[in-house]
């Protein structure tokens, strides 16, 4: 094995890219960054009824998102390539011959149909499913025949039949198989492709891998990738399973849990560095209590000694709150960068993005940052800043607008606020005290029913900062709304 450290992420396009394929990228990633090694991109296409273009592209844009870049792979190239399997099937197919050749492996002739009724019977008995084992006795006699005949075939790798075979996983330490409990698995399909497993092993080989993180879904596989190993005589890598990732009810991750795809987060306001940060503790600890961790000290704390065997639980509360954090931490124009996309699709910015629009957006941004968790979050939350047709609440209205003195007190404050020479906020928190002392009132008295009546609400940001925000033309003229409304439904209970 090479000295330097080779990880790769092997994702197969079959589907959209979920969080669990996101952390095993991650993982390996972290632990060549970490090692000063190599992390390899390859994309196993070799189920090309399920491969589809939208998802290849989808899964390179959300690595692309996560900040993973690679050394070796699709649209870099290397010196191991071609990087995508359908590319390299004259390998394969040179391997699994081989196979055959020295007798680890045979082709099997048998159709669909009595696979099919093989299947059945072993449920109908309640034995395990697997291949009978038909064709491995197959003499040679027989086997011309086969061939003469044109019958479709497969190659199947030959497995003991007795014996162990056994790894050290560096997760999950010593684990042992029993050679009997597997069955001849397929590694050459009829149309000339291979099966995951032997593209797996050959490529992992040809690609110099050292190190193979996968989930732990793939831990029964390991057995026959260590006997295709032992067969081809090639060292194999070493192997690290991941744990499970679940949902809250400790059911597997699922699309009832919520999004899954790393590409739904981001649409709906997350950002790449608190996925990233989130996803990397979902079986992994730096060992000590952080939570929030830069790129730069992921990369310096991360080992495989520091995952976990138990399964990790994707809490997406926690998710939201650790975003948030990261959201209070954006530098100004960064976060106006974001958020006029959310702006625009809500339908707040119909006049397009202009300077003023942004610098007006910037403006607004940090009266709401400490309150974001998501950026989607912006759209409920700003508004009224955008908007001058919104509706009062009904708890705002009723213990504010319908009092029998709020008309009077609004039209003070609009009165005062329309002399002032300097709109700022020291200027308009002035103007609002000096009133309600002159009314001989708290001056909440006043505070809350023009919260109300300029954004319909009865909490929010600071009100003084808003309304220097909002402009005074916009403030005075939501107050004269607010009177007229107050009027009419005055009016109305007359």
């Amino acid at each position: 094995m090479p000295a330097t450290v080779r990880t790769r992420f092997a994702p197969s396009p079959t589907g959209r890219f979920h969080i669990g394929g996101a952390r095993t990228a991650l993982y390996a990633w972290l632990f060549a960054r970490h090692s000063g090694g190599v992390f390899a991109l390859r994309i196993e296409d070799t189920d090309q009824s399920r491969c589809r273009p939208e998802y290849l592209t989808e899964l390179l844009d959300s690595l692309r998102w996560l900040g993973l870049d690679w050394d070796e792979g699709p649209e870099v190239g290397g010196p191991y390539g071609p990087y995508i399997q359908s590319e390299r099937l004259a390998l394969y197919q040179e391997h699994a011959a081989r196979l055959v050749d020295q007798g680890d492996a045979y082709r099997c002739y048998c159709p669909p149909e009595r696979l099919a009724e093989m299947r059945a019977e072993q449920q109908r008995r309640g034995q395990p499913p697997g291949y009978d084992r038909r064709c491995r006795a197959l003499t040679p006699p027989q086997r011309a025949a086969g061939e003469a005949a044109g019958a479709p075939s497969v190659i199947r790798f030959a497995v003991p039949l007795s014996g162990t075979t056994a790894y050290d996983d560096l997760v999950r330490g010593r684990i042992e198989f029993d050679n009997s409990t597997l069955d001849d698995f397929v590694i050459l399909k009829s149309d000339g492709f291979p099966t995951y497993h032997l593209a797996n092993v050959v490529d992992d080989h040809a690609m110099a891998m050292t190190h193979v993180l996968r989930a732990e879904e793939w831990i029964s596989s390991t057995p026959r990738h260590l006997l295709m190993y032992e067969a081809f005589g090639f060292p194999p890598p070493q192997f690290a399973h991941l744990p499970l990732i679940l949902g809250p009810d400790r059911a597997k991750l699922s699309k009832r849990h919520g999004a899954t795809a790393v590409q739904d987060y981001r649409d709906e306001g997350f950002l790449p560095e608190a996925v990233r940060n989130f996803i990397a503790l979902l079986g992994w600890s730096p060992g000590d209590d952080r939570e929030v961790l830069s790129l730069e000290e992921m990369i310096a704390a991360f080992g495989i000694a520091g995952i976990g065997r138990s399964p990790a639980v994707f809490d997406v509360e926690k998710l939201r709150w650790m975003n948030g954090v990261y959201l209070r931490a954006l530098a100004p124009d960064r976060l106006v960068d974001l958020s006029l996309p959310h702006l625009q699709r809500a339908g707040l910015l119909p006049g397009g993005i202009t300077e003023t629009t942004r610098a007006y957006v910037r403006a607004v941004m940090p009266l709401e940052q400490e309150r974001l968790r998501t950026l989607s979050d912006l759209p409920g939350l700003t508004e009224f800043f955008f908007r001058d047709d919104f509706a009062y609440e009904p708890k705002g209205e009723q213990k504010w607008l319908a009092r029998p003195e709020a008309a009077g007190g609004l039209s003070a404050i609009r009165e005062s606020l329309a002399a002032l020479t300097e709109w700022s906020e020291a200027s308009v928190d002035g103007a609002v005290r000096e009133t309600a002392e002159r009314l001989g009132l708290p001056a909440a008295q006043l505070i809350h029913p023009t919260r109300v009546a300029v954004t319909g609400r009865t909490a929010g940001p600071g009100l003084f900062a808003t309304l220097v925000v909002l402009g005074r033309e916009r403030v005075l003229s939501r107050l004269d709304r607010a009177l007229r409304h107050i009027a009419a439904r005055s009016s109305a209970q007359q």
